[in-house]
């Protein structure tokens, strides 16, 4: 979209005002992918005519967190996030268990949590979305993930993904510029080098009704789907719902080189049942929690929401029922 249809379509997407306007923060993450310096001014501008704003910028890691905590407490109607996936996260973590719901507006390269919720991919789509919402303000609840503490609102990992997650926040440059074909690239060389021919890591993960699956690899999500290939959604767990109350599970046990291809397949079908049929990968099903243990001594990477956490040798993945509010 070139800045001048964003610029016309944000601004005939001023309505009328209303009566009251509720207090909106808004939060934005001025290195996102998409986020501009003129594009957060179009979407703030936008925004007062039918909301009583307050923007802020994020300045460093876990700001967001705290700006949220502190909206809570001073009665916003509504706070609204701003940037990608990360952004999200941050916010989540600071509104979760409060009566403040959290919007969204999609600024990274996946929006993840942002499609998972309906809302428009496009944000300017998005922000006329926002706009028609202004009067009854429709809040769900929806449940989180956490893992060791630090919520989460679509998916964990712990192994591949996690270390993929790590070399790519490495270089935020050919994040943005290629996007999931980065993601790919990276992980196509991890995964040969660490999981095919070097030394994967070795875990166990036991859940909360007994069970027990050895992996080199765990995922965990509170929401459907597990992320998006430019827009094709990529599913792993068959069981994820934001409303279940429970958190779906799946595990990489191990793969050789010609399973490879089969698997990248199925994981671009959109299926997860077409994913869990798959020799390599087993469907753990749905669960309250379930901990990952290190079995080799080696700390185990750690990723939320596409953040990446660090390493750990002890990972409780725990959901957490109606957490937090959101617009939608």
């Amino acid at each position: 979209m070139t800045s001048t249809r964003q610029d016309a379509a944000i601004s005939l997407s001023v309505l009328e005002r209303p009566t009251r306007k509720r207090r909106m923060l808004v939060i934005v993450n001025p290195f996102a992918t998409t986020v501009s310096a003129r594009l957060r001014n179009l979407v703030v501008h936008a925004l007062e005519s039918r909301y009583d704003v307050t923007a802020v910028d994020t300045e460093a890691q876990g700001h967001a967190t705290a700006i949220c905590r502190d909206a809570a407490a001073e009665g916003y109607d509504v706070v609204c996030a701003f940037g990608g996936d990360g952004t999200v996260n941050e916010a989540a973590n600071g509104l979760a268990g409060t009566s403040t719901p959290l919007a969204v507006l999609p600024g990274g390269s996946a929006n993840v949590f942002c499609r998972s919720l309906g809302v428009p991919g496009d944000v300017v789509d998005a922000t006329e979305h926002l706009l028609r919402l202004a009067d009854t303000l429709p809040v769900r609840t929806v449940d989180l993930g956490q893992a060791n503490g630090r919520y989460f609102v679509f998916t964990a990992g712990v192994g591949l993904d996690a270390e993929v997650t790590e070399r790519v926040d490495a270089h935020p440059r050919w994040k943005a510029r290629f996007g999931p074909w980065y993601y790919a690239t990276v992980a196509v060389d991890l995964f040969t080098r660490r999981y095919l021919l070097g030394r994967p890591p070795r875990m166990r993960i036991a859940l909360a009704d007994g069970r027990q699956q050895e992996a080199i690899t765990c995922i965990a999500q509170n929401s459907d789907p597990y992320t998006f290939f430019a827009r094709r959604p990529v599913r792993v767990c068959a069981d994820a719902a934001l409303d279940s109350g429970t958190l779906a599970f799946a595990a990489l046990d191990r793969i050789g080189p010609l399973e490879v291809p089969s698997l990248a397949a199925r994981l671009l079908t959109g299926s997860a049942r077409a994913v869990s049929r798959h020799r390599r990968i087993t469907d753990l099903g749905a669960a309250t929690c379930a901990v990952v243990e290190s079995l080799d001594g080696r700390p185990l990477p750690l990723q939320v929401d596409g953040d990446y956490l660090g390493r750990c040798e002890r990972v409780e993945l725990r959901a957490q029922p109606a957490a937090l509010r959101c617009v939608a």
